[in-house]
């Protein structure tokens, strides 16, 4: 894949989303379809969240979804990080997560969350590369936290 990459806010479809996380699905521990309804949390993701989107030749390639909705604890909640895996490796996830915490934060959340499958090596590995800090683990999840 050479094709450009180019990013950009809030301009994917609820359909558009939905196919991406149903392309992406195999690779979330575990699988997402097995935890949530993929057509709903898509419509949650369009009409709830901020969505910052990697795109290639007019494909979603890479998606953060981030819940900017907690303004009395100044708390943002990262929902979703997905990159097809053919797009893996270009430091697509990172450069997109850089842009929510950004963005968060000009918004004055001082504090991000995210939960992560604590056997998800991989996407630990990427968490605690953009500062995030392991906190508690309750069953096979487990919550990180970034103060900005």
């Amino acid at each position: 894949m050479n094709s450009t990459v180019d990013t950009a806010l809030n301009q994917a479809s609820e359909a558009q989303i939905a196919e991406h996380l149903r392309c992406c699905d195999a690779d979330f521990i575990p699988p997402l379809a097995g935890r949530i309804e993929l057509d709903s949390y898509a419509r949650k993701l369009a009409s709830k969240a901020e969505r910052f989107e990697a795109w290639a030749d007019d494909a979603l390639v890479g998606l953060v979804a981030i819940y900017c909705n907690d303004a009395e604890r100044r708390a943002a909640f990262i929902t979703s990080v997905s990159v097809l895996r053919d797009w893996q490796g270009r430091r697509i996830a990172s450069q997109l997560l850089e842009q929510a915490i950004a963005h968060a934060n000009a918004l004055g959340f001082e504090h991000l969350e995210l939960e992560v499958d604590r056997d998800n090596a991989s996407a630990i590995k990427l968490y605690e590369k953009t500062n995030f800090i392991a906190g508690p683990v309750h069953g096979r999840s487990m919550t990180m936290h970034l103060d900005t």
